[in-house]
């Protein structure tokens, strides 16, 4: 296994230096990726909602406390919706 080291790069968006660690380093090479990133982590996020757009999120009403949810998905009819906090305690159990 090749050991890697943290090295600084420059973004070539908007010129900030970042840190490229070892550990993205091996998973660069583990995916086959010859080239290491020319983006800062910001402008790569940038970059791919750009690409891909915001994620549609959808109104809708928690089936356990009452409040108004919004939700990455089309509720649909018949099956609950939780808020956030609710489908927290709910993972919890």
């Amino acid at each position: 296994m090749p050991n890697f080291s943290d090295q600084k790069l420059k973004c070539r968006d908007c010129g900030a230096e970042f840190v490229w660690t070892a550990g993205e380093q091996d998973f660069y090479q583990k995916k086959g990726f010859d080239n290491p990133p020319s983006r800062c982590p910001a402008c790569r996020q940038a970059k791919k909602q750009q690409r891909f757009g915001e994620k549609r999120m959808y109104q809708a009403v928690c089936a356990q406390c009452g409040k108004p949810a919004q939700v990455p998905f089309k509720p649909t009819e018949g099956r609950p919706v939780y808020c956030g906090d609710c489908f927290r305690q709910m993972k919890k159990k």
